[in-house]
């Protein structure tokens, strides 16, 4: 009976058991006459060990040259070793090279990032991308379950658009058909639309933003979820926000500890995160005060936030912290003013604390038509392209909340990472579409 073939990952669980493996090697170590390699398999790492004795001459020599990157079948003894991360070992009794690898370019030491990138194809097989693919993973399930356990509906919004959502600046063009288009710089609109069908729908897809800009906050294409919901305002729009970062970090850090500890992050302000009781939440003319009393003096209210300010206001608190009623010169056209205060919009911004940044902007929408209609000229934008926007108020206008969570931004701060451009597979940024 052939030998079973097992994953990595599964490896703790079969000790004792001989099982083949097929995977990449890693890394190989040794002299005289005992060899190591570290095997990846895409579910995990594994060490390979053998003694001179425990393989014919042919395979002991091929234990002693594998090049990084070589695929192969090791078949072997599963052994207990409280020195690997696994906490198991394989002691191989069998091995043989299914595809070589010469001259691998990503080799064990310091490369620069544009090295990397330029590799980006073959980087994302380290241990510490692998890391960044797996918590994304985790983030990515724990957005759709938390969804689905608030009732919502996914409903997939389109890629190619006939308007601009966030600007009129920062649309990626295109052709359709002898048309003009653009690429979406979000699905917020139509999941107004789907509100009215559904109740409470969201969407989760790619978005994309001509901004040339090279912060490490700022990607041209980007993952955002973006649920909508007939019937709330803002102050539970800010409650399923921070709701959804809750259970995100709590997923993580349940599930991802090793990957965290990979990567080096340290858990405290994520555990902060997941364990408080509610994110603080503070007025906009409350954030300016702040700014001018923690080195932004000359800051001016009316103005937007830059990153420099929200770090400011980020650096007060140990959790994210909820920052709403924006003047309504620094939201969008379709935000809703404060019915106490026509200078403010009831809109909100969830900040990252550690210097990330924004990682949900949101708040409650317009549902008066004529109040909707001054916006439109207020952007100068034309009635006739969001014709079917405005018919929202015509039938049956609601009122009803929503916000957008980029994902690469929020992973970003999850993992701790230096730029967001590690949070993509494969990035695209003003001066990279390749590969």
């Amino acid at each position: 009976m052939e030998t079973p073939l097992a994953e990595i990952r599964n490896l703790p669980q079969l000790k004792g058991r001989t099982v083949r493996l097929r995977g990449w090697v890693w890394n190989r170590r040794g002299s005289g006459r005992i060899r190591f390699a570290q095997l990846r398999d895409g579910t995990g790492f594994a060490q390979l060990v053998a003694g001179e004795e425990d393989l014919d001459a042919e395979s002991f020599e091929l234990l002693k040259r594998l090049s990084q990157e070589s695929l192969v079948e090791a078949e072997g003894t599963v052994a207990e070793n409280g020195r690997e991360a696994l906490g198991v070992e394989l002691r191989l009794s069998a091995l043989r090279q299914l595809s070589g690898s010469e001259d691998y370019p990503i080799t064990h030491k310091e490369h620069g990032t544009d090295f990397l990138m330029d590799r980006r194809h073959l980087w994302l097989r380290s241990p510490r991308q692998r890391a960044i693919l797996a918590i994304r993973d985790r983030m990515e399930r724990s957005i759709h379950a938390y969804f689905h356990e608030q009732g919502f509906l996914r409903v997939d919004a389109p890629i190619f658009t006939d308007n601009a959502c966030e600007g009129t600046t920062t649309l990626f063009s295109a052709e359709y058909f002898g048309s003009p288009a653009y690429l979406s710089q979000s699905g917020q609109l139509y999941m107004e639309a789907a509100a009215a069908a559904v109740g409470k729908a969201y969407c989760f897809g790619p978005t994309f933003r001509a901004e040339n800009s090279n912060t490490r906050r700022h990607l041209t294409e980007f993952w955002m979820v973006e649920p909508e919901a007939a019937f709330m305002e803002l102050p539970e729009d800010m409650a399923l926000g921070e709701g959804l970062i809750k259970r995100i970090v709590a997923d993580v850090l349940g599930e991802c500890g090793p990957e965290l500890a990979l990567l080096g992050r340290d858990l405290a302000p994520l555990r902060a995160t997941a364990g408080c009781a509610s994110f603080p939440r503070l007025a906009y003319d409350d954030a300016v005060e702040v700014l001018k009393k923690n080195g932004a003096p000359d800051f001016r209210w009316g103005d937007d936030f830059g990153g420099p300010h929200e770090t400011i206001i980020a650096q007060q608190y140990s959790t994210p912290v909820i920052v709403h009623r924006y003047p309504c010169a620094c939201k969008a056209f379709y935000m809703k003013k404060d019915p106490e205060d026509a200078r403010l919009s009831l809109s909100m911004d969830i900040l990252a604390p550690e210097g990330f940044g924004e990682i949900v902007g949101g708040g409650q929408r317009e549902t008066d038509l004529e109040t909707l209609l001054e916006g439109f000229a207020k952007h100068g934008i034309a009635p006739s392209t969001l014709d079917w926007y405005l018919d929202l108020r015509k039938y049956g206008t609601f009122p009803h909340a929503g916000f957008g969570l980029g994902l690469e931004r929020t992973l970003a701060w999850v993992c701790g990472l230096p730029h967001v451009r590690e949070t993509v597979p494969f990035p695209r940024l003003p001066n990279r579409l390749h590969p």
